[in-house]
């Protein structure tokens, strides 16, 4: 994992955070220490979870021909199951910010060709989803 110079206090940059933890502990309490972006984190991250069955098979009835979930790597894969959660229940949140943001976060967990590819899963699925 190459760790790039950025601030790591996005909101979701911690989320992913959070989702790799539950996967290296899944019977680890998650936390969510006081910030502002507390309860939009914990909807995230709790939903993503919860309903992680319906987002992985919402990805493979879109997405069968672009992506393998058995294949794709876990820290790609974690980043594009919570951006797909937000694009299906966040609704307040325009797409191209969700899009751009999981992107941006990403740089600071993915190679170059990884973000690359993580942009255009989420463009293709965004058109689907929404």
């Amino acid at each position: 994992m190459i760790k790039k110079n950025k601030q790591s206090s996005t909101p979701r940059i911690k989320i992913i955070q959070k989702l790799y933890s539950n996967l290296l502990n899944p019977d680890e309490k998650i936390t969510f220490q006081k910030n502002q972006y507390k309860k939009f984190m914990k909807d995230v991250v709790t939903g993503t979870l919860e309903r992680k069955e319906f987002i992985e098979q919402s990805i493979l009835e879109h997405l069968k021909d672009d992506i393998d979930l058995n294949k794709t790597d876990k820290l790609l894969k974690i980043i594009i199951f919570a951006a797909v959660f937000e694009l299906m229940f966040k609704h307040n949140n325009p797409k191209n910010v969700i899009i751009s943001e999981y992107v941006k976060s990403s740089e600071f967990f993915l190679e170059d060709a990884q973000i690359k590819y993580l942009n255009a899963i989420l463009d293709k699925i965004s058109k689907k989803v929404r």
